[in-house]
């Protein structure tokens, strides 16, 4: 992976590279006589109905695989599912020596308020490298900093399409509506790379402005799946009535991926609607005909919808796909289990 590309979202998987997830049970900040789970490359095995453990340890292999965008990724999951219990382990990854791994984990750190962090997130505000100055001004700024805003909005302003599509993300994930005159400013650049554009339109989504709409609906109708599915997440972070509806038409669209994508996004705005789409995948034989290769990325996109919607009919396809053989499988129902247990 190229040190300058800094952000590699889990359920972007199905467009980047392989993952795998297994964890390390840390209880607590301190260590304590509790017993801790050995890392291990093999499916979990289950005890009882309780998903939550096996998941914790795919989890935990995930922060200590020797795969940086498997680490990247583990990641993501302690962060976007509050797993406070393995924070201890990602707190170590902010010495990392993937520049993903350190930008992702100092943002976790900051998303659930690590205090433990605190003086190595301070000393990362002086980091040679522009992304992780930004990530850990953010942290600082969730810790109580807010002055350390300044230091991101400024960066969109970078030469380097990477700093500022990073600076963009977490203008989108700060929360304060007074970023998007900065992100609407970045998206008008001529400047501005492919990737700061996407970025932009997502963040100012996540800020739930309306009058990003249009510019995402170009998306769903593009001719790229891809696209489309850009176009999905983007309008699962606007959240609003008239992106509701646009996700709606997606479920029939002609590629499944785009369909579970779809699915996954109303789920997280609270509407299974798109229950049926995903139990194609494992009871009208939709991953028949496909290669290996296919058939994973499927039951990737499958397993975030299941973590999103949670219906009792979706949930019990969850411990095959735990015990998957992919790595990237049992990553991404892994966040599914453990999302799940959160909503």
């Amino acid at each position: 992976m190229a040190k300058d590309v800094v952000m590699v979202r889990i359920d972007r998987l199905v467009k980047t590279t392989a993952l795998g997830f297994a964890m390390l049970l840390v209880w607590g900040c301190e260590q304590t006589s509790r017993p801790q789970m050995a890392s291990t490359d093999a499916p979990p095995v289950f005890a009882g109905g309780d998903l939550s453990g096996p998941a914790r340890q795919i989890v935990l292999n995930g922060l200590a695989d020797p795969d940086p965008q498997i680490r990247a990724n583990a990641v993501e999951v302690v962060a976007t599912t509050g797993q406070a219990l393995l924070m201890p382990r990602v707190h170590k990854l902010l010495s990392d020596e993937a520049v993903p791994v350190r930008f992702l984990a100092i943002v976790a750190a900051g998303d659930l308020e690590y205090g433990p962090a605190r003086n190595d997130v301070a000393r990362l505000l002086e980091d040679p490298n522009p992304n992780i100055k930004i990530a850990a001004a953010y942290a600082t700024m969730k810790f109580g900093r807010p002055e350390y805003y300044q230091v991101i909005s400024n960066a969109v302003a970078s030469t380097d399409q990477t700093v500022r599509a990073n600076a963009a993300l977490l203008l989108g994930k700060s929360g304060k509506q007074e970023g998007l005159r900065f992100l609407y400013w970045t998206l008008q650049r001529e400047d501005s790379g492919d990737k700061v554009i996407l970025q932009a339109a997502e963040s100012i989504a996540m800020l739930h402005d309306p009058r990003i709409y249009p510019k995402l609906w170009t998306r769903l109708i593009s001719a790229y799946a891809d696209d489309r599915v850009i176009g999905i997440w983007a309008m699962g972070a606007l959240g609003t009535e008239q992106a509701k509806n646009a996700l709606i038409t997606m479920l029939d669209d002609p590629v499944p991926e785009v369909r579970l994508a779809a699915a996954e996004q109303l789920g997280k705005l609270g509407d299974p609607i798109g229950e049926e789409e995903v139990l194609e995948v494992f009871e009208a034989g939709l991953m028949k005909g496909l290669d290996a290769q296919g058939q994973e990325r499927i039951k990737m996109r499958a397993a975030l919808a299941i973590g999103e919607i949670g219906t009792e009919r979706l949930k019990k396809h969850l411990p095959p796909l735990l015990q998957d053989v992919s790595k990237r499988v049992r990553l991404a129902a892994a966040k599914a289990a453990l999302r799940r247990r959160t909503k």
